[in-house]
């Protein structure tokens, strides 16, 4: 049977792959000099401090990754599932952003609502996993 720390470590992988992905898609052109469909608001805004914040927006679950492999206690999965929801929020967020870039870029809309739906999953499988008995308290 499959552990909830394995399911969710396949299910953060799955996500970064494709928020990799999305990122690789809006950066690409942009690094190659080439105009891409970016809202007015960003063009003010400093590369470097959008760099920062993807940087940051994949350190998270990496570090959530490496600590639910040590760690299964009750204060952590509370944590973890707080994470899950707030990717969540700021995937819908980024969603409903991108609807609002014209030309509307499907196959972006299409990534972001697969990376929607996994993190959904991310939320679901998060909390079965904070209702579940600690594993370590069943070896005991």
């Amino acid at each position: 049977m499959i552990s909830y720390q394995e399911k969710l470590i396949a299910l953060w992988t799955v996500f970064l792959l494709g928020t990799l992905f999305h990122t690789q898609l809006g950066l690409m052109p942009l690094f190659h000099g080439q105009d891409i469909a970016i809202a007015d608001g960003h063009n003010s805004v400093n590369i470097a401090y959008i760099l920062w914040g993807m940087l940051g927006f994949f350190i998270l679950p990496m570090l959530a990754i490496v600590v639910m492999v040590f760690n299964d206690s009750k204060r952590y999965r509370i944590m973890h599932l707080n994470l899950t929801i707030f990717y969540t929020v700021l995937n819908f967020l980024h969603f409903v952003l991108d609807l609002k870039i014209i030309p509307i870029v499907w196959y972006q809309i299409t990534l972001m609502i697969v990376l929607l739906l996994i993190g959904l999953l991310l939320n679901v499988v998060s909390l079965q996993w904070l209702r579940a008995d600690s594993q370590y308290k069943k070896i005991a």
